[in-house]
């Protein structure tokens, strides 16, 4: 009888204990914090129809579309605070328009909480409690210069330095000036890329007449050794036209005709303009904290509070 009951307890007690023990590990979900009610108007291009997100809900989304989660948490706050200050710029910009932004790289890629918990599985909660720190610990951080909120323009990877937003979007910005980005090389697998294409193709994009002999004069280089004026047989073109029309990753290139082929080799990804996110995730691993990223990259800007 004795040895029925002690079985018996040991019934009931040993699933209690398994189950305690298993719950000791498991990770709770970081809620996320709101102070200001400031809504995003987000178009979704999917759908075509426009949500409209609280604030901080929104740069949580653009954080996990638009930089790796394995990033560190300072690079991840630098892109939180970038991120914030662009869309409020926006709101001022669209207060009269249908919608804010649209969730692709038009202007920032927004991912739902719906996408992620698919896209990160069993991940979901490690990856979007990191994700959530970084706004938190951020909330209502944005960047001004001057007392206005700045148009915080980011991009992939530099080659070597930032540009100069006046050369890329005819844009004249004090807080947008070419700074010295030399993390990039170690962080960025795509810092230097090549890709290749047939002669024929190359022509028609340009929508050149086909001739067997490719000739490529450069005419003129920023300071940061990107390709502002060039000539191809004969006919000039701008940096960023070939970059465009070519789908470049940079308008640091070198043009090589290898046959009935042409090879392109870049350096760097992307625009230019702004916070390099390779070179804030380099900053990051050499130890510097977000509000340093952030005044390295946008010059004589400040961080404020809504």
């Amino acid at each position: 009888m004795k040895k029925i009951i002690i079985f018996t307890i040991l019934l009931i007690f040993i699933p209690f204990f398994i189950v305690t023990i298993f719950n000791i590990d498991e990770v709770k979900e970081i809620e996320l914090k709101y102070i200001n009610n400031i809504n995003v108007r987000v178009k979704r291009l999917a759908t075509n129809e426009i949500e409209t997100i609280p604030l901080e809900q929104y740069i949580a989304g653009v954080l996990a579309g638009e930089m790796p989660i394995y990033f560190e948490l300072e690079a991840l706050k630098a892109q939180a605070v970038a991120s914030r200050s662009y869309v409020l710029k926006r709101l001022d910009y669209n207060k009269e328009n249908e919608y804010d932004v649209v969730d692709s790289v038009l202007n920032q890629v927004y991912l739902d909480e719906d996408y992620l918990k698919e896209a990160w599985g069993n991940n979901y909660t490690k990856n979007i409690n990191k994700v959530r720190t970084a706004v938190n610990e951020t909330i209502d951080q944005y960047l001004e210069y001057d007392g206005e909120i700045i148009d915080a323009l980011f991009f992939s990877t530099s080659n070597g330095y930032t540009e100069d937003s006046s050369l890329v979007f005819n844009l004249e910005l004090p807080y947008l000036k070419s700074v010295e980005s030399s993390w990039d090389q170690e962080t960025s697998s795509v810092f230097n890329s090549s890709t290749s294409i047939s002669l024929q193709e190359f022509y028609e994009k340009l929508g050149l007449k086909y001739q067997k002999k490719l000739t490529v004069e450069i005419l003129e280089r920023s300071d940061t050794n990107r390709i502002l004026k060039l000539k191809i047989n004969n006919q000039e073109f701008s940096g960023r036209t070939l970059y465009e029309k070519l789908g470049l990753r940079s308008t640091d290139f070198e043009i090589i005709q290898n046959n009935s082929n042409v090879e392109i080799k870049t350096k760097g990804y992307g625009h230019g303009v702004g916070m390099s996110q390779y070179g804030a995730q380099g900053m990051a691993l050499k130890g510097y904290k977000y509000d340093e990223i952030l005044k390295h990259y946008y010059t004589g800007t400040k961080i404020n509070k809504i």
